[in-house]
């Protein structure tokens, strides 16, 4: 590889030196490439008002975000994790295989059962706190939808219930949709005949009410991936 003058075997190793370096920078950009064009991977984490009960797939609350947000120019998916019947405990216990390693961000929809069902309100907030600081102490952001309990329930209770979410919102500093079904509870025309759950018309209400709270959550998540990429060696 040498010739016999030193000059030549300099220019040699200068010469690759650059190429591995050209290469070196092309394997850079292709991975921050691939990094950004990843989509953000939400997980819908709730009870039957997350996962759409009674209604096709594409009707439920995940599937209609999703397409809500990728019309505006998002590129999200959001995975369906409700479970019909779920109180928050039951939300605590199936959280780890409910939220996969990777998840982005996720969007904590509980307490409706739980207030329909008179279950103790520090149960409900416990279980909730625990859920929170879990997906915190993974590093995944949340937003917090919150839920209001019905006047049958008595107003020492309502009043109770309905302070767990902007006191857990404010305790862990996330984001807070102060009630998941605002537009929707109560209006015959936007749910099913049991009265309780939306119908695909309410879904859509759902989404529309909610979307600028997601948009400003989403917006923070970006900037934050932003941030991290362009520390990183």
């Amino acid at each position: 590889m040498c010739g016999p003058y030193g000059y030549q075997s300099s220019a040699l190793k200068t010469a690759l030196c650059c190429r591995h370096f050209a290469a070196l920078m092309i394997i850079a950009i292709l991975s921050l490439a691939t990094a950004e064009a990843e989509p953000l991977r939400i997980v819908a984490f709730g009870d039957s008002l997350t996962s759409g009960y009674r209604l096709p797939p594409e009707a439920s609350f995940p599937a209609k975000l999703q397409a809500a947000l990728k019309a505006r120019g998002y590129d999200v998916t959001v995975a369906n994790a409700g479970a019909p019947g779920n109180t928050a405990t039951s939300g605590l216990e199936r959280l780890d295989r409910s939220v996969p390693q990777g998840t982005d961000g996720v969007i904590v929809e509980f307490g409706a059962n739980d207030a329909l069902r008179g279950i103790d309100v520090h149960l409900t907030e416990r279980a909730l706190d625990a859920i929170i600081a879990r997906l915190k102490a993974r590093g995944i952001p949340v937003l917090l939808a919150g839920m209001w309990a019905p006047s049958s329930r008595g107003v020492l209770f309502m009043a109770d219930f309905h302070a767990i979410y902007p006191r857990l919102a404010e305790k862990h500093a996330v984001a807070l949709y102060p009630f998941f079904l605002a537009g929707v509870a109560a209006n015959p025309s936007l749910n099913l005949r049991d009265g309780i759950h939306p119908n695909a018309a309410g879904v859509d209400v759902i989404v529309s009410r909610i979307m600028p709270t997601v948009e400003i959550w989403l917006d923070g998540m970006r900037a934050s991936r932003s941030v991290r990429e362009r520390a990183s060696p």
